[in-house]
């Protein structure tokens, strides 16, 4: 007799990194169920509607759908609120709260962590710096809070599964769990290189947001006077706009194809900010383009310092020159040059069929 599956995913309101994951888990478990805070039906793909889903008393509002950021302290109760008594396997897919839910006792629990709270936990001083007075009091009492339910909540996971080496680290300095790590899938049949494309641009691919410290790669662009590709959209836009110079573009809103064409000509992806996993990095690996990025997080499990890429120490905006001028010295130098071959094979190691064979290994060990 099957087991009764159910999967819990902290809201599906767009199709990222963490919903290709669950597109992943959900061919292991054709059968299983989903439990989510929030749900926009047409933002999420075919494959995951196709399954009964369950969302909570907090979606039925459009206002708290709207701005469903601003409603954090609620999650954990709601998250809480799932009735999982009929299930027999529940798998957390969890970057906030999903992790929290409260399993029957006879149940097995798998979690698997894209990222503890980054907004409690490692981010805090950087999600909430510049904020003052009763607004600041009131935010770290609630951050007091969250992270004490966060803790206390992680004891009802049996086995946690980690998207990287440095989400790992994290689940024993926070949880003081250990973590099995299984990289997210990555479409490498579809990011794949061009022949003898065009290579006259550098790319970044982020949240415009503080933490990915978009604004260092700005200023050093500004200084080398070359040409980088901005994509993304967030709070910062406006602001990082006004910073770039005139071969700075930005775009938003790309498609698949227009994502892919991008990273086939550019003559490297560059990143300053500090990723879980970072998607990007193997996707822009996976179409022959070296990466250049800082010295931290989850760059370190896919790219090889000097091999597939050129990983800068510190998050300033000298070392990042100094990189882009290693890398356009390598550019020069055919024996030094990276080949494109070689980058490509190394994505490979995060293709979707790598992903579903050690997911399906795993979940057949620990029955």
């Amino acid at each position: 007799m099957k087991k009764k599956v159910a999967i819990i995913h902290d809201w599906l309101n767009g199709m990222r990194g963490g919903e290709k994951v669950l597109e992943n888990i959900l061919d292991l478990f054709p059968d299983a169920d989903i439990f989510t805070l929030f749900l926009d039906e047409k933002k999420i793909s075919d494959k995951i509607m196709a399954h009964k889903i369950t969302s909570s008393a907090l979606n039925k509002y459009r206002f708290i759908r709207k701005h469903y950021r601003y409603f954090l302290p609620l999650f954990p109760s709601c998250v809480e609120s799932f009735d999982l008594r009929d299930y027999e396997l529940i798998i957390s897919s969890s970057h906030c709260v999903a992790k929290g839910i409260i399993p029957p006792p006879e149940a097995v629990h798998i979690s698997y962590i894209h990222s503890p709270m980054r907004y409690i936990w490692d981010q805090y001083y950087m999600y909430f710096t510049g904020i003052r007075g009763i607004k600041k009091s009131i935010i770290k009492n609630l951050a007091y809070k969250l992270r004490v339910w966060d803790v206390a909540s992680s004891m009802r996971v049996d086995n946690f599964i980690a998207n990287s080496n440095f989400v790992k680290q994290r689940i024993w300095k926070y949880y003081r769990r250990e973590a099995s790590v299984i990289h997210p899938p990555v479409d490498t049949d579809f990011f794949q290189p061009e022949l003898n494309p065009k290579k006259d641009y550098f790319l970044t691919v982020s949240a415009l947001v503080p933490y990915k410290n978009n604004q260092l790669l700005i200023k050093a662009f500004n200084q080398l006077g070359e040409k980088l590709v901005v994509v993304g959209k967030g709070s910062e836009r406006k602001k990082l706009q006004k910073m770039a110079g005139g071969k700075i573009e930005f775009k938003q809103d790309v498609s698949g194809q227009e994502l892919k064409r991008l990273y086939q000509h550019a003559r490297a992806y560059v990143f300053a900010g500090v990723e879980d996993f970072g998607i990007s990095f193997v996707e822009a690996q996976a179409c022959g383009v070296p990466v250049v990025a800082f010295k931290r997080g989850g760059v370190l499990d896919i790219v090889g310092h000097e091999k597939t890429g050129i990983l800068f120490g510190n998050q300033t905006v000298n070392d990042i020159i100094l990189a882009i001028n290693q890398l356009k010295e390598r550019e020069g130098d055919e024996k030094r040059r990276f080949k494109p071959s070689e980058i490509r094979e190394n994505s490979l190691r995060f293709s979707t069929d790598i992903f579903n064979q050690k997911v399906k290994k795993y979940f057949l060990e620990i029955q």
